[in-house]
């Protein structure tokens, strides 16, 4: 099956009767009727839709190398400059369908397989690693159009750098036996965004280990015996899209991965008992340049949103005149224009890796996303002080069809709109920087490729610095 539509995401997913837990109970029945999992479910499926819109087809896929069919453009391993300018209109294509809100739509993990089966030959050869397994993978999850989460974090028991587990009843996910079939793995694993409503999950060791039996990499569908989401409590509001515009249809629910005694065959296995590859293979493929090329590329799709909401703001209750308002939407402007330009670079001075990838400038990569961390708290507060009391003084949906229309109408009305409209967009500001979901987005973009100090220090040391301190030791000749 190539290019799935969002009917068909949706009625497979319902199949799998994957096991999730939401607030203590299993969820039974279809998940796309859920209320924690509805709407994310229905704007997950009109991304997939899109891929059909005819106006988009060559936007949106290209001939698979296997059969010629059409298949999803994010699963393209770029080998040309062209190619990842083919890759970032697609991707702000389907960010437009959720304003970039959606950190895990289907484009984000597609990428990250397509990176790690572009540079499967560092696996070749190496001790207890299968790169045909994932060569095959990437293989079948592109030409069924398979939605993936996936996991790589552990629990927080002790962020002690020497932390070392101890008591025989694991914490972190960890192998614990194998035999002629497969892995064992117990324990559990953070933080699966989307746990539960996609087809399958990738499952990586992400930090560095000096045990084997915590580095490995393997994929398992969903609904595999032994395998259980358990999700933190939905942030949708409700179904009303006046009173929770963005929750109410983003909501992306984030969920720990318990594995009791989960056998994954190894035909599934890419990698294990092999700690030198479980700590180099994530770094070395072309994961970072690809997938923050792609996170680049929706933030700045996100950005836009969040100028235009401010803009909103600014509109309705006619404050443009005023120089600190002024000030503070150009600093949305500023951001967002850098975040194109970074994207851009990073296109213009991509190079060719030594598995014949096309990789974008990784160095500018990281200064963005060393950038939007800080950035985005910011666009935040900006559009708190823009609304001030406005975010407070918000009626539901219900109350302007109540008997109260009329004071409704007569009091909250603005200098560009009446009551109900000027509401709408208060409401909307509210749920992107204030509400349960609005605050996750802020913790989200904080960490997204972990702690920014960490992401500094990364930077910091990769950053080839000696020709700008050579320069300045130069003209003063010190040696």
């Amino acid at each position: 099956m190539p290019a799935i539509t969002g009917d068909q995401y949706i009625k497979r997913i319902d199949q799998l009767q994957s096991n999730v837990w939401i607030d203590g109970k299993q969820v039974t029945g279809n998940i796309s009727e859920h209320p924690a999992f509805k709407g994310i479910m229905k704007s997950q499926a009109a991304l997939y839709d899109l891929q059909h819109d005819s106006s988009l087809i060559e936007v949106m896929t290209y001939p698979s190398p296997l059969t010629g069919d059409r298949v999803s453009l994010s699963f393209l391993q770029p080998k040309s400059k062209e190619d990842l300018v083919k890759r970032r209109e697609m991707a702000q294509q389907w960010a437009k369908l959720n304003n970039g809100l959606m950190g895990r739509s289907p484009d984000y993990m597609n990428t990250a397989l397509t990176a790690f089966a572009s540079s499967i030959d560092f696996l070749k050869g190496k001790e207890n690693c299968y790169s045909e397994n994932l060569k095959a993978y990437y293989e079948f999850v592109r030409e069924n159009d398979l939605s993936l989460t996936h996991t790589f974090i552990d629990p927080q028991v002790n962020r002690s750098k020497y932390y070392v587990e101890l008591d025989d009843e694991p914490v972190a996910a960890c192998i614990v036996g194998q035999n002629e079939e497969g892995i064992i793995i117990k324990g559990a694993k953070l933080l699966a965004t989307q746990g539960g409503i996609t087809d399958e999950i990738l499952v990586m060791s992400a930090s560095w280990n000096t045990d084997e039996k915590f580095g490995f990499a393997f994929s398992l569908p969903c609904n595999t015996e032994g395998l259980k989401f358990v999700c933190r409590a939905s942030f949708v509001g409700g179904d009303s899209q006046f009173d929770y515009p963005l929750s109410s249809r983003f909501e992306e629910i984030d969920s720990m991965v318990v594995f009791d005694n989960v056998l994954v065959p190894w035909s599934r296995v890419f990698y294990c008992n092999n700690i030198e590859v479980s700590n180099t293979f994530v770094n070395h493929s072309a994961f970072q340049s690809l997938t923050l090329h792609q996170v680049v590329a929706r933030q700045i799709i996100k950005t836009e949103f969040i100028l235009g909401v401010a803009l909103a703001i600014v509109e309705t209750i006619n404050i443009s005149e005023f120089v600190h308002v002024q000030d503070k939407i150009s600093e949305i402007i500023v951001a967002l224009e850098t975040m194109k330009a970074f994207l851009i670079k990073s296109e213009i001075e991509a190079e060719i890796d030594e598995y014949g990838v096309m990789r974008p400038d990784i160095h500018t990569l990281k200064v963005a996303i060393n950038v939007y961390p800080k950035i985005y708290p910011r666009f935040t507060e900006i559009i708190q002080l823009l609304g001030a009391s406005g975010l407070i003084n918000i009626p539901s949906e219900t109350a302007f069809h109540s008997e109260l229309r009329g004071d409704l109408d007569q009091y909250l009305q603005s200098k560009a709109h009446n009551a109900e409209d000027r509401i709408k967009i208060f409401r909307l500001a509210w749920d992107l920087t204030m509400s349960s979901f609005g605050t996750r987005q802020t913790i989200y973009e904080r960490f997204f490729f972990g702690d920014p100090a960490k992401l500094s220090g990364q930077l910091f040391n990769s950053y080839n610095k000696e020709p700008y301190l050579e320069r300045v030791l130069n003209m003063l000749k010190i040696e």
